[in-house]
């Protein structure tokens, strides 16, 4: 039996390990598989999934490396990475492999994993979020006290020079402390939980668009949720009840990318959809 043949059966036994959760001798059936054909993808990412299972991270980001390497098109090696670079603490690396698993799950029609990667990933990006916040949100305090420690030193001196008008200018002080106050209380706002806009809602769900497609009745739905209708309730329009087929879906690109600037803007969003 060749090398290659060699390493296809201890894969395959390596699976059979990984069911029945030994994930140790599924781990030595996939490094002799690895030993014996280095440059197969599946191998090593099979084998970061048991490492996953061990929380072993380290060696979770060494298997993934090594497979992205080997083909950068491996949204599970991208997935892993970016789930063990969130162990690390780093966020932005950890968000931007588990966007690319993503990008990479839907294009290949992955739908099984679209859900889980998506669900990391909004709890990667509202973490990202809540610390980019939480900074911004010191720094604007810290601005405003500035700011208005400026105004008082500022009436002090106006004060102390003045002549009369003395009521105009306690007016004219507390006009001025309010008007700070607004413009702060806007820069804020989009750090500031509020409710979604319904049009970047689906109808079914209520939630958040993650992908949406359009019928020929021009109504949006969540993908994976008017696929599961099509299957298991009828293929109808649940909202117009016109005959529809799934090859009549079309991506709404127009409403995902509105859907992608308003979470890009409004981090927090990203709570609703990570639970």
């Amino acid at each position: 039996m060749d090398a290659s043949k060699q390493a296809e059966q201890l894969r395959i036994h390596g699976n059979t390990y990984f069911g029945k959760s030994r994930f140790g001798a599924a781990i030595d059936a996939y490094t002799e598989a690895i030993t014996l054909c280095p440059n197969v993808p599946v191998y090593w990412t099979n084998r970061a999934l048991c490492h996953r299972k061990r929380n072993d991270w380290m060696k979770v980001e060494e298997d993934c490396r090594r497979a992205i390497h080997l083909d950068r098109n491996s949204f599970k090696a991208h997935y892993m990475l970016g789930l063990a670079l969130l162990q690390k603490d780093e966020l932005s690396g950890g968000v931007k492999e588990l966007q690319k698993a993503l990008d990479l799950g839907r294009g290949a029609s992955k739908g099984y994993m679209v859900e889980e990667i998506w669900q990391e990933l909004a709890k990667a990006k509202y973490m990202l979020w809540e610390q980019e916040s939480t900074k911004r949100s010191w720094e604007l305090q810290s601005l405003k006290e500035a700011c208005e420690n400026a105004l008082k030193e500022k009436h002090f001196l106006d004060n102390s020079q003045a002549e009369g008008f003395l009521e105009d200018m306690v007016a004219s002080s507390s006009k001025q402390f309010d008007e700070l106050g607004k413009v702060f209380k806007k820069a804020a706002e989009d750090d500031t939980p509020t409710e979604v806009p319904d049009y970047l809602c689906c109808k079914i769900t209520l939630d958040i668009f993650r992908d949406p497609v359009i019928t020929p009745s021009g109504v949006s739905y969540e993908r994976a949720v008017i696929l599961d209708h099509l299957q298991k309730v009828g293929r109808f329009d649940p909202v117009t009840h016109e005959p529809l087929d799934q090859s009549q879906l079309i991506t709404n690109f127009a409403l995902k990318e509105a859907v992608q600037a308003y979470l890009d803007r409004h981090g927090w969003a990203y709570k609703i959809e990570s639970g």
